[in-house]
């Protein structure tokens, strides 16, 4: 009954785990190329003058904090995007606990649908990091950062690391995402399953609270440092902030989408049919605006990083190192900008129903695309309220031990790059779906759902 119930749900929710599948690629890609290049970082074999540029430069040590970057934000990404596949088949889930499903029988479904979307998505993915990693080393050499001699090495290693990150995140996701919701009796599972769950869970919460608590521990520590090691443990500053961004999530991002909304609300109808959907269901949009949130943050963090040391000594370091930094931080926002993208379509093709119904019930076309585009609005404001004060929480205590100042100085046309791509990204990602649905006749799309 276990292989059934995977096979229907995975017929069921197609794009669900289709998102969950590019997801689970982009992460074995990132950690593919990450991983051959820590191995290409390696000195055995070469002169002792390519090893000492090699040590001098810190290509290593930098190797290392890409790769740990790489893994922290896949197995974020992965297991945030699982999670809301999982959540989106409650229901169907709670109909078949209720005609005698097992608990464990559900939970084997649920693993095996997270099998069938992983383990090619891994296998692909290992595949297209070792090119990335080619063109990664090659531009590694070109920027001075490497000796023409350490030459590219394909690093077989990176497979298991791709299948732990990839496979065993996505799996571990969806059974913990299962766990409690098929241990509930049927009557209560759809109950939950109609109104969706209020409360975060008995230790999501608290470590959540223990993440933000350390980031801002470990920030006042660092103002206290030298410019320099206050500088080497931002990175962990930033990561901190991001892990009790995702644990809270609708605790976090449900009052900024409230003040968000509350403005957008004053726009007329649309808009404001925006705010109550956004209002009504916090947990569903945080799991779209946690992965924008994490571009955001990364994105502004490292470029503020760059331009303040810029704009206070003449120069943001050495070209190789800025172009490192800077590829590093692209790899990871574009990562987290598709895993956006992957969570906002599924969100609007699940609410398909929804926006049938608004059809049935007289709503014209411009109406519903309207109404779709203020929810984009929202989304994208949230990610960039909560993502600017990450980047300014983790950026604060360097810059005022290195410049006197906890303010980065940032050129007008950085935050307004960033918001303009994170709005046009949640605006296709809404707008898309809806207007699929939209081609199709209203009465049908409500009678197949």
């Amino acid at each position: 009954m276990g292989t059934g119930l995977a096979q229907a749900a995975l017929r069921a929710h197609r794009p669900a785990f289709v998102g969950t599948a590019v997801a689970a690629l982009f992460a074995a890609t990132v950690v593919s190329a990450s991983t051959m290049m820590l191995g290409t970082t390696g000195t055995d074999g070469l002169s002792a003058r390519a090893r000492r540029q090699i040590t001098e430069n810190g290509v290593g040590d930098m190797a290392v904090v890409l790769l740990i970057g790489s893994i922290y934000m896949s197995i974020f990404v992965v297991a945030s995007t699982m999670g809301t596949a999982v959540a989106q088949q409650h229901r169907e889930l709670a109909m078949v606990r209720s005609i005698g499903a097992r608990p464990r029988q559900v939970r084997r479904a649920v693993a095996g649908q997270a099998l069938a979307a992983s383990i090619p998505a891994a296998l692909a993915g290992f595949v297209l990091g070792g090119f990335v990693a080619r063109w990664w080393h090659a531009g590694m050499v070109e920027h001075g950062l490497l000796p023409a001699e350490a030459g590219f090495r394909f690093g077989w290693v990176a497979l298991p690391v791709c299948v732990g990150v990839a496979v065993v995140t996505t799996t571990l996701a969806a059974l913990l995402s299962a766990l409690r919701f098929s241990l509930l009796r049927p009557a209560r599972a759809l109950s939950e399953a109609a109104t969706g769950r209020r409360g975060l869970g008995v230790l999501r919460a608290p470590l959540g609270v223990l993440a933000v608590a350390g980031a801002c521990v470990v920030a006042v520590l660092l103002s206290r440092q030298p410019a320099d090691e206050a500088s080497e443990g931002a990175f962990l500053v930033l990561i901190l902030f991001c892990v009790g961004a995702g644990l809270l999530g609708p605790r976090i991002i449900g009052p900024a989408a409230w003040l968000v909304s509350a403005l957008v609300g004053r726009f007329g109808p649309s808009a404001r049919l925006a705010m109550l959907n956004v209002r009504s269901q916090p947990r569903r949009f945080s799991a779209a605006v946690v992965p924008l949130v994490l571009v955001v943050g990364f994105g502004l963090t490292k470029i503020g990083m760059h331009t303040t040391a810029r704009h206070h000594t003449g120069s943001a370091g050495s070209t190789g190192e800025v172009w490192l930094d800077y590829v590093g931080t692209g790899l990871y926002a574009g990562f987290a900008a598709i895993a956006a993208a992957n969570t906002l379509a599924m969100i609007s093709f699940e609410r398909r129903r929804d926006v049938a119904l608004l059809r049935v019930v007289g709503s014209q076309r411009a109406q519903v695309r309207a109404m779709a585009a203020w929810e984009a609005v929202v989304v994208a404001e949230t990610a960039l309220l909560l993502g600017g004060a990450i980047a300014l929480g983790t950026l604060a205590p360097i810059l005022s031990t290195a410049f006197g100042s906890a303010i980065p100085y940032l050129p007008w046309g950085v935050p307004t790059g960033i918001a303009a791509g994170t709005l046009l990204l949640t605006l296709l990602a809404t707008g898309l779906p809806v207007r699929a649905v939209m081609r199709r006749q209203a009465i049908s799309v409500v009678s197949s759902t």
